[in-house]
């Protein structure tokens, strides 16, 4: 669609009047939920790939983001009036989930499909959200994520809104491509994108939760407290790798500030997604997670080998934990095939 590169180019020169006339002039030939599902939301998806190839920096990804929500307002303001016939649906975002505008992209087509609709934002607590709940008394809630590290709370919080009695719709890259993680957490529902989410809400009622499930009872595996010691002991395992590498890599040594902080954060990235491997038990979450690691590395110059003796001292920290050592072993093996 021709809108999507001229929204592209647009926002890529940071001209948000440009951006928000192109929204507006596609919404009137193409009708606002396709203007928001494949114009803006195609432009989202641009950005991801676009930053992993390292064509774009952070604050390129951050500032095209601003812009496009400022098109999402713009589009707001001038759709279609119309009052609710249809259910009550809260959205919000899992806590510590700051990639708000997926969920603001479904609050908008809900409401153009005639759904009363509140759109709580980024990162909203669980307490705070079923405090919400108990005083909205929705239909439904729709939580989004799409870092699959925040898995283990998107968990207890879907949890906690079935125990409050709500229903629980879920979207977002953090739960797989097929929603393998929200059946296996028992929501109520799961939607690969805002227009079959939409769909689903009008063809069926999701029904008012029974007994919760309990997080142990769903999830066996945890009581072997790899989880817990891993995540419990986040902070100690980096500073181990860390000191560990600058021994196998003496040119860490003379690393910038700037530097060691960067390496630091990629450490504790790749310890979070083992933990949250071990908490939903699936290898390849570990291990697609190191490969697109590898990927944007290269995309940056840096070799990806740089990752094996990060594993070798992760692996060495945690050889009492079987199930991450055969995470790290698979990895092991698809770098020597």
């Amino acid at each position: 669609m021709e809108a999507v590169d001229l929204l592209w180019e647009a926002v890529l020169e940071g001209d948000e009047h440009r951006a928000t006339d192109v929204v507006l002039a596609a919404a009137e030939d193409h009708g606002h939920e396709t203007v928001l599902l494949d114009v803006i939301g195609g432009v989202q998806h641009r950005v991801g790939r676009e930053w992993a190839s390292n064509r774009i920096s952070v604050a390129q990804e951050h500032a095209i983001t601003a812009i496009n929500d400022r098109a999402v307002t713009a589009l707001s303001i001038t759709r279609p009036r119309r009052s609710p016939v249809h259910g009550r649906v809260t959205v919000a975002c899992v806590d510590g989930e700051w990639h708000a505008l997926p969920a603001r992209l479904l609050s908008e087509v809900l409401a153009l499909r005639g759904f009363a609709v509140d759109y709580l934002g980024a990162q909203v607590p669980t307490p705070h959200l079923i405090t919400y709940l108990h005083r909205t008394g929705p239909d439904v809630v729709a939580l989004s994520s799409s870092i699959a590290t925040r898995l283990p709370t998107a968990h207890a919080t879907m949890t906690a809104c079935q125990a409050a009695g709500v229903p629980v719709m879920v979207g977002g890259a953090a739960f797989g491509t097929d929603g393998a993680h929200a059946r296996r957490f028992g929501a109520n529902a799961w939607a690969a994108d805002a227009r079959s989410a939409a769909d689903m809400l009008l063809s069926q009622t999701l029904p008012v939760p029974g007994r919760p499930h309990q997080p142990v009872d769903d999830l066996p595996h945890l009581a072997d407290q790899e989880y817990t010691l891993v995540t419990r002991s986040a902070r100690d395992l980096v500073r181990s790798v860390y000191r560990g590498l600058e021994d196998r890599v003496p040119a860490m040594r003379s690393y910038s500030d700037e530097q060691r902080q960067h390496t630091a954060q990629d450490l504790a990235h790749i310890v979070e997604f083992l933990g949250t491997a071990l908490y939903v038990d699936d290898d390849s979450l570990f291990t697609t997670f190191l490969s697109w690691t590898g990927e944007v590395l290269n995309a940056r110059g840096v070799p990806t080998r740089v990752l094996e003796p990060t594993l070798d001292l992760l692996g060495a920290q945690l050889r009492d934990f079987p199930r991450a050592q055969r995470m790290l072993r698979l990895r092991a093996r698809a770098d020597a095939q």
